[in-house]
């Protein structure tokens, strides 16, 4: 879906890059060019379009054809034809800025006026580009991860001149073609992310030269005691062992021995067949649980930390961006600045500044910002205050919270990069959002997953290796909120719904799903059950032999028989979806809030005692109510054929 008043883009250069803009772009409903100096390299740019298309199409994750999507998308080596007409031009060239200022000031003679010039550049200076056009006012950075396709993540990089107009324009479009902007407010070296990220390999490999570390060591420790998805030698290999190399070329800091002799050394990683391990005559990643004893994880934290600081005090982000940045750009299981909230701000400036007396390096120098915080007392979480206030509302990272006129809460699950995935801060934060709620002001909450493919896809079982197993129980305290929570609860299921999303939408009270939908127990398969209620609520809906039949296999199952078998309410097409819940939302949210207290609470509580018990419950339940004015109203409206205005 287009927007605003751009409708045509310009990509150029038909790489890796460039042909995964063009595609994110047609995808979305532009027309694109893509041009590149020679006709071969524009062909094949194209073809890997039609090629990623048409694997996108047979897994049905496009709307349209792969023909009718290609069909925006033409190719050309001449210049002035490929951006005469464009609204905005988007330049994936060689990352080096003669070649990029070249490239600008030649297509500033073509352009119209008011067109957008953005570069994909990953650090270099937007504000020096902009010197070669005659409209700095419009030329932006839009820095794009890799591959673009996948990553969620753009950051929108202002260069000096760049206007707030132009900004706005940008923004309005990266939202547009289904991407996430974070802002970087002034136009630095290595911009946001990689400014946080690249600390967390090199300071590992700082360690690794002063032989206070191994590889397995250092990655197992960043994995298993920390959470994060790849440990720093891994993730260094994984993007590219040079990248870090050719970071701080342009820096005031020197990279580290062994980064700089792999570079030389071209072992790159991955890309190159081996780097820190071996992928092409080895066995790859070599690294264990056990591995992971003595590793000073604190110290590679630490320089993010300071990094973060540095991006926060010198106003370059906020601290909201720089950890939506670092989860969908590093895939980071929560934020540096909420890591650093959690660890305690003060703990971090004695490490800086230990590491800064022991070294002598200006790498540890802490920056005044957090010193700053620190001297004022707001230390973190526990203080109430670090990075973030967390004495007003609450900083949430994973939801999206609205509460509607008619008292509808609406709770959006919003960790699109592990498809709203369950991390443990995830579980913590649902459970404060109902414990916090005004239950006066709320007659039902419906849940939902961001994006177009999950509802959630599970737990992230990454994040829960660094758990002690009795810190377990507060995930199921936070299903327990759920269920017990005194007013209706709707699970509105579009994708997948398996694992802890599917013990979380168990507990609602109705569930309302796509026909495309998936529903499943799979944590068989990583040598586990299903918690927080997920067996005992399961087989009291659907019995002994179809539970077992679930988490024995771990398969999962379509929303057709997710309905037969009684798992869910209704399996409706996609495009009577939003109706059907809205239908059941607005019968819930006019009727009596005391009435749908108590009858909740009966059935919930019926279904664990005798049938005469179970009754006796019923029965005063139903006492209670005779004396409610809900049901002199209820009555009334009923004798005088008029809906119930209920208190």
């Amino acid at each position: 879906m287009t927007t605003g008043d751009i409708e045509t883009v310009a990509v150029l250069g038909a790489g890796s890059m460039g042909h995964g803009i063009a595609e994110v772009a047609a995808i979305a409903g532009y027309s694109v060019t893509v041009r590149d100096l020679e006709e071969e390299l524009v062909e094949d740019g194209i073809g890997n379009i039609e090629w990623s298309l048409n694997k996108l199409a047979e897994k049905g994750q496009i709307d349209e054809s792969a023909d009718e999507v290609l069909a925006r998308v033409e190719g050309t080596t001449d210049l002035k034809t490929a951006v005469e007409d464009a609204d905005l031009v988007v330049e994936a060239v060689p990352e080096v800025m003669e070649i990029k200022k070249d490239t600008f000031e030649e297509v500033d003679q073509y352009t119209s006026d008011d067109a957008i010039l953005a570069s994909n550049t990953s650090g270099l200076s937007i504000t020096e580009m902009a010197t070669a056009t005659d409209h700095p006012e419009q030329v932006i950075g839009t820095h794009y991860f890799n591959p673009p396709l996948r990553m969620d993540l753009v950051e929108v990089v202002h260069g000096e001149r760049t206007s707030e107009e132009t900004v706005e324009r940008v923004h309005e479009y990266v939202e547009s073609i289904d991407k996430t902007p974070i802002d970087v407010k002034k136009d630095i070296h290595g911009f946001a992310v990689n400014n946080v990220l690249v600390p967390f390999m090199e300071e590992a490999a700082w360690m690794l030269e002063e032989g206070e570390t191994t590889i397995e060591q250092a990655d197992a420790a960043m994995v298993y005691q920390r959470g994060y998805p790849m440990g720093p030698f891994e993730l260094a290999d994984y993007t590219g062992i040079d990248i870090s190399y050719h970071f701080r070329e342009d820096s005031e800091y020197e990279a580290p021995p062994p980064i700089v002799e792999k570079t030389e050394a071209d072992e790159l990683g991955r890309k190159s067949g081996t780097g820190f391990y071996d992928y092409e005559d080895g066995p790859g990643i070599t690294y264990e649980p056990d591995d992971s004893e003595g590793f000073d994880t604190l110290r590679v934290e630490a320089r993010m930390i300071n990094e973060a600081a540095r991006l926060v005090g010198e106003a370059v982000a906020t601290p909201a961006d720089i950890d939506l940045g670092m989860r969908l750009g590093g895939r980071f299981p929560i934020g540096t600045c909420r890591t650093a909230d959690k660890i305690g701000l003060d703990t971090v400036l004695e490490k800086l500044e230990s590491l800064h007396e022991e070294y002598g390096e200006d790498r540890y120098e802490p920056h005044p910002y957090l010193v700053e915080l620190v001297d004022d007392g707001r230390t973190g979480e526990d203080a109430g205050e670090g990075f973030y206030d967390y004495t007003g509302e609450w900083p949430y990272q994973f939801l999206e919270i609205e509460l509607t006129d008619d008292g509808v809460l609406e709770i959006e699950f919003d960790r699109t990069e592990r498809l709203n995935a369950f991390s443990e801060e995830m579980f913590t934060e649902v459970e404060r959002a109902l414990t916090e709620a005004n239950t006066d002001e709320v007659s039902c909450v419906v849940f939902s997953g961001a994006g177009d493919r999950a509802f959630s896809a599970g737990a992230d079982v990454t994040g829960f290796l660094t758990q002690e197993p009795t810190e377990m129980m507060d995930v199921e305290e936070s299903i327990e909120t759920v269920y017990n929570f005194e007013r209706p609860t709707i699970a509105k299921i579009d994708g997948f719904c398996l694992g802890g999303g599917f013990e979380l939408a168990l507990a609602t009270d109705i569930r309302i799903a796509t026909e495309g939908s998936r529903f499943g127990s799979p944590e068989i398969d990583l040598g586990l059950i299903p918690g927080a209620g997920g067996t005992q609520r399961l087989v009291r809906i659907v019995g002994a032999p179809r539970t077992k039949e679930l988490v024995f296999a771990g398969n999962q199952i379509s929303a057709e028989k997710a309905a037969d078998w009684g798992i869910i309410n209704r399996a409706v097409p996609e495009d009577e979806f939003e109706a059907t819940v809205s239908e059941f939302v607005d019968g819930i949210a006019n009727g009596p809030k005391t009435a749908l207290k108590v009858a909740k609470r009966v059935i919930n509580e019926g279904q664990d005692v005798s049938l005469d018990a179970g009754i006796a419950m019923e029965s005063q339940g139903f006492g209670l109510l005779m004396t409610t004015d809900d049901m002199v109203e209820g009555v009334q409206a009923f004798q005088r054929d008029r809906d119930p205005e209920f208190e």
